[in-house]
C-alpha cells in the first residue's frame, strides 16, 4: 500500500470531508484495484469491487479509527466486497471459454478448461484463500490480516482447497 496520509486527512475523512475522501481515493484506488483483481480475476469485476469498497468505506467512515492504517482498513473492505462477488458468481452456472486464464506471476499461459472449472467450483472462502496463497503467492500472515481470520484458518483453507482441487482434477482424469 502507498504511504499513509497524515492523521489530519484521516480525521477529516471520518468527519465526512469530501476532499479528504477524494485524497484517500486517489492515493489508494490503484492498490485496492490490484488487490481486488487478485481475488476476482476479472478487470471489470475488480473495478466494481473498488467502487463498492470505497462507497462502503465512506458510509462507514464513523467506525474508522484515524490512528489506524487506512490502507489495511480499505483492503479488508475490498476483500469483503470481493468475497460477496465470488459468492454471487458461484450461484450462477460457470461458463468458461477455452481461452480463460488464471495468470500466475510472470506467466500467462492458457490453462485447461477443466482446471479453470475445478478452481471456480471451490466454495468462495476456499477459492479466495487459494487465489491469494497459491496463485498470487501472498504470505499467509497477509491473507489472515486481510480476511481478519486466524493464521491457522488460512493454512487449513489452503490445505482443504488443495485437496479439493486435487480430488476434482483426479476425477476428471488430470493428474496434478
Amino acid at each position: 500500500m502507498p504511504d499513509e496520509l497524515d492523521g489530519e486527512v484521516l480525521a477529516r475523512f471520518v468527519q465526512g470531508d469530501r476532499e479528504a475522501f477524494e485524497a484517500l481515493f486517489r492515493q489508494f484506488e490503484r492498490e485496492v484495484y490490484r488487490w481486488a483483481l487478485r481475488i476476482v480475476r476479472e478487470p471489470s469485476a475488480a473495478e466494481d469491487v473498488v467502487v463498492e469498497a470505497f462507497w462502503r468505506a465512506y458510509r462507514g467512515r464513523a467506525r474508522f479509527d484515524p490512528a489506524r492504517s487506512f490502507g489495511a482498513w480499505i483492503r479488508r473492505i475490498a476483500t469483503n466486497v470481493a468475497r460477496d462477488y465470488l459468492r454471487a458468481t458461484r450461484a450462477q452456472p460457470a461458463t468458461t471459454a477455452a481461452t480463460d486464464q488464471l495468470p500466475a506471476r510472470g506467466a500467462a499461459e492458457p490453462i485447461n478448461e477443466s482446471v479453470v472449472r475445478a478452481f471456480h467450483a471451490l466454495p468462495p472462502k476456499l477459492r479466495l484463500v487459494a487465489t491469494l496463497a497459491l496463485i498470487e503467492e501472498r504470505p499467509y500472515a497477509e491473507i489472515a490480516d486481510a480476511l481478519e481470520i486466524p493464521l491457522g484458518t488460512v493454512k487449513s483453507r489452503v490445505f482443504r482447497a488443495t485437496r479439493a482441487l486435487r480430488t476434482e482434477l483426479n476425477r476428471l482424469g488430470i493428474r496434478p
